[in-house]
């Protein structure tokens, strides 16, 4: 591999991460199921499993929430040879729901995501995931209410992201 596919291999295996995490954050369950190749399997702290399996469970446990929010930071990407990397994602998930002082529904993560990815016929995509819980926090009873008027995010086609995506 040049430098050039190098550098558009890890382009392209990071913005599958940053994928995962709007399909998450969006309930967009499509967006999800296409960072991973059909034959995926995830491991999260209470499942283990193919990607169509993983997608009904988390969409049961999401639906328990108000919301959540993905933010990732260090990535470290490894390529081996053309069609193997391992990708290593540091972030933290903020979840929250009602009632604000269950702290089942309010808690902050810290994780690391360790893929297994491939490309195959030209498709990056993940073939196995580790969603490593490094820690966990409560945050029950500690939201405050929106302090004004202006946009909020939804779990669904109606977020100010698919407005402005509308409009490309």
């Amino acid at each position: 591999m040049s430098t050039l596919d190098d550098l558009l291999a890890k382009q392209a295996i990071g913005e599958i991460v940053l994928r995962y995490c709007r399909g998450i954050d969006r309930l967009d369950l499509d967006l999800v199921r296409s960072a991973y190749h059909p034959d995926g399997i995830d491991h999260h702290t209470g499942f283990d499993g193919t990607i169509e399996e993983y997608l009904v469970w988390v969409a049961s446990a999401l639906h328990r929430l108000g919301g959540t929010m993905h933010l990732v930071g260090n990535q470290l990407i490894e390529l081996h040879g053309d069609d193997l990397a391992v990708a290593e994602t540091y972030g933290t998930a903020v979840h929250w729901g009602d009632p604000p002082d269950d702290p089942q529904r309010n808690f902050t993560s810290g994780f690391r995501y360790v893929d297994r990815m491939e490309r195959r016929s030209g498709r990056w995509a993940i073939a196995e995931r580790w969603a490593v819980r490094e820690w966990t926090r409560s945050d029950a009873g500690l939201a405050l209410t929106k302090e004004g008027a202006g946009p909020s995010g939804r779990r669904d086609r109606t977020d100010p992201l698919y407005h402005a995506l509308g409009r490309r």
